[in-house]
């Protein structure tokens, strides 16, 4: 049986499933596309990998799809299935976990910020008018009903925040999305002790109230 193996460009490289790393062993012969991080990284665990425009056919063959390249694997698949060859499996070497394509964001937004005059002209005070107005689309797809036009427009005000980061971390004393993200995160868990922490709070009227007042202890501490 042929395989082939699907990675993931969000998750480190090398970071791959106990299966994912019993196949390459496994393999007469690896193949891949191209070359890349996750082709040096599985070549250091002593696997040895051909870069190959090529698609040879055989028994225990693994070709590396390039990472996150679906259409190519599939691509692939068929190509090979047509004829007297082997079997061929796709395999899921690694996989995101679930916010995985913030990472998409970050990065999309940084690289307009080095390459788009208009997007490196922007600061926190030019941006203010559409941070309002996208917050006030999202609100409007709310009352709307229409949840499709609600995940469009929270990812303008998503956007919004990232640019934000972005603008706030190339400052020396700035913050970037990742302080953004641990702020929040950090707030989550300390006004919600009876989920993260000790608390007994039962009733939505409780949890409101013990929300509250840890935002009012939190006031008199800043």
């Amino acid at each position: 049986m042929m395989r082939i193996l699907l990675v993931s460009p969000r998750v480190a490289p090398g970071l791959l499933t106990l299966e994912a790393w019993d196949v390459l062993r496994a393999a007469s012969r690896v193949f891949s596309a191209e070359d890349g991080p996750h082709i040096e990284a599985i070549e250091k665990a002593g696997i040895t990998v051909t870069v190959s425009t090529e698609r040879p056919k055989g028994e225990d063959v693994l070709w590396i799809a390039p990472p996150g390249d679906v259409a190519w694997a599939h691509e692939v698949a068929a190509e090979l299935l047509d004829g007297d060859g082997p079997e061929v499996e796709v395999l899921l070497g690694s996989y995101d976990m679930p916010g995985a394509r913030l990472l998409d964001l970050v990065a999309v937004m940084d690289r307009l910020r080095r390459e788009c005059p208009w997007t490196q002209q922007q600061t926190h005070t030019s941006l203010a008018p559409y941070l309002a107005e996208e917050s006030q689309e999202a609100l409007e797809a709310i009352e709307s009903g229409d949840l499709d036009h609600l995940r469009e427009e929270l990812g303008d005000v998503l956007m919004q925040v990232v640019f934000h980061a972005a603008v706030s971390g190339e400052q020396p004393e700035g913050w970037d999305v990742d302080d953004v993200a641990a702020g929040i995160t950090e707030k989550l868990i300390r006004r919600n002790p009876h989920v993260f922490g000790d608390a007994v709070a039962t009733t939505v009227e409780e949890i409101d109230a013990q929300w509250n007042r840890i935002k009012e202890q939190e006031r008199h501490q800043h």
